[in-house]
């Protein structure tokens, strides 16, 4: 019986490389290259793995965004994804975390009934947004359980075993499938896609081509979808500003001590 695995993914900002714009409180995007969100990486790695230890699995990879999103669809596909959809339409523009996770579960619920899903991979948070909301939302969609913040994983029969991160220690968690998982960058390694691969799917005529879905391919209605709904909207986005300089105390160690507690002192917080 084949293992099916949906891996969710997102086309972000290199964020190391963005800078926001102080008039108008957005990101500045022009010129800055594009990559796939390092955690929902993580998180097809993994289906990747299953991949490699079981016989018969089948992974489809599911990202929306605009047309040029397509370019991590195809990189997923690049590294052994079998399947790519790319949800793109101008009715989803301005979703929010609920909308997104709206849609995303409608192509997953579509996938599910004419082919089944198993396990659903996320990573945790998209470097862009930070939220972690995308993930528990969608599993909320579904009606399924989820396991966040997996650090480990292994598959049986039917049921997966994780070890969830926490900040102190961790959990070993069971649950069968189907089942949403949310994964972390302390997950694994991702593998580099194969190069074979690379010229059937970025070729100029592709032996292995994604599928383009709009909003006519699922069933929702357009106040679930796009600004209509979205019940949050982003007030602003604004760059931090340094209140304070730091102090680096030199000396060894009885000198630096020293020093610090006349600062503590002096600041009158001792």
């Amino acid at each position: 019986m084949t293992l099916k695995i949906i891996v969710c993914i997102k086309q972000v900002p290199d964020t190391n490389k963005v800078k926001i714009d102080k008039e108008t409180g957005t990101l500045i995007r022009k010129g800055i290259k594009s990559i796939l969100n390092p955690e929902d990486k993580n998180a097809l790695e993994e289906a990747l793995r299953l991949k490699d230890k079981i016989k018969d699995v089948n992974i489809t990879v599911i990202s929306m965004g605009p047309g040029q999103a397509s370019a991590v669809v195809k990189e997923a596909i690049a590294m052994g994804a079998d399947r790519g959809i790319l949800l793109s339409d101008r009715k989803f523009a301005g979703s929010d975390t609920w909308a997104t996770s709206t849609i995303l579960a409608s192509a997953i619920e579509k996938i599910k009934e004419d082919d089944g899903a198993d396990i659903i991979f996320c990573g945790r948070q998209a470097i862009d947004g930070d939220t972690a909301q995308v993930g528990p939302q969608i599993a909320e969609h579904l009606n399924l359980p989820i396991i966040s913040y997996v650090e480990e994983l292994k598959y049986d029969k039917n049921k997966v075993q994780v070890k969830r991160a926490l900040e102190d220690g961790h959990f070993v968690m069971e649950c069968p499938t189907p089942v949403v998982l949310t994964t972390i960058k302390e997950l694994n390694t991702p593998r580099y896609p194969h190069m074979k691969r690379i010229f059937e799917t970025f070729g100029d005529d592709p032996i292995r081509k994604i599928e383009i879905w709009s909003a006519e391919n699922l069933n929702l209605e357009n106040t679930k979808m796009g600004l209509n709904g979205s019940p949050t909207r982003v007030k602003n986005i604004f760059t931090p500003t340094r209140k304070f300089e730091g102090e680096i105390l030199q000396g060894n160690p009885k000198e630096v001590a020293r020093q610090l507690i006349v600062r503590l002192k002096e600041r009158q917080i001792i």
